[in-house]
């Protein structure tokens, strides 16, 4: 029978396995987002459908670090770049144009020390690995979120035959099913996705890594704290760049 405790053990189940087979690439990220922000960088958050769900969770709330940046496909529409109608063509995909990924990256302020997280369950789709493909060959670190059971069981959609995880620094599995579904039903289907979950652990187990590393090499840490003064000058110091 499935239930709110089917559901719970499962997923309770999966998280443990993210932990014991993740925490050291959890760990690697940690150590390179807290040196980016050390050094005054931001981290540039890039996910495709619910994947962008990773950046949502760890911006603009309380204890939130706050030179966190998600890159919209939207933003070409708000920034004045192209008309909602173009934007919204359905016979010529605006997300699958021609140098849609160089765009995007030239629509912001990237510096050189900044870091990219990129997201994708399935990891095959051209977008996210042209957008990793080119944050690498601008010299940023690049960290990847994944399901490797996903990714390894779909052929690749990029012209190059390659997957999202081959561009990563650090690649972090999400220990997600293929096909993001996790329960099995009476019937042919199955129920309930959890890459959400699983990446909202994971970048929620990262940033407070980040504080803790922070706090330990004697560095300000650019934290939400629900002080309007301290947080608006804290959001000024990133302006444009967030």
């Amino acid at each position: 029978m499935i239930d709110a405790k089917k559901f719970k053990d499962e997923i309770l189940s999966l998280l443990d396995e993210v932990y014991d087979t993740q925490k050291d690439n959890i760990e690697k990220c940690a150590k390179i987002v807290a040196e980016c922000l050390e050094n005054d960088g931001v981290v540039h958050v890039f996910g495709s459908g619910h994947s962008v769900g990773l950046g949502i969770d760890i911006t603009g709330r309380v204890g939130s670090l706050v030179p966190i940046h998600i890159m919209e496909m939207s933003d070409f529409v708000t920034k004045g770049i192209v008309s909602l109608t173009e934007f919204q063509d359905k016979t010529n995909v605006f997300e699958r144009r021609p140098d849609v990924a160089g765009r995007l990256y030239a629509l912001y302020d990237i510096r050189p020390q900044d870091v990219f997280i990129v997201i994708s369950n399935s990891g095959i789709n051209g977008l996210v690995i042209d957008i990793a493909a080119l944050a690498k060959e601008n010299g940023h670190k690049v960290i990847i979120v994944t399901s490797m059971k996903h990714t390894t069981a779909e052929q690749s959609r990029h012209p190059s035959g390659k997957k999202l995880y081959m561009y990563g620094d650090v690649v972090i599995d999400n220990c997600g099913p293929h096909g993001d579904a996790l329960l099995e039903t009476e019937g042919e289907a199955r129920v309930c996705s959890v890459s959400s979950i699983c990446n909202n652990y994971i970048a929620q187990s990262m940033a407070a890594r980040v504080v803790e590393i922070m706090y330990n090499d004697k560095k300000e840490v650019p934290l939400l704290r629900g002080d309007s003064i301290l947080d608006e000058e804290l959001k000024e110091r990133y302006r444009g760049r967030i």
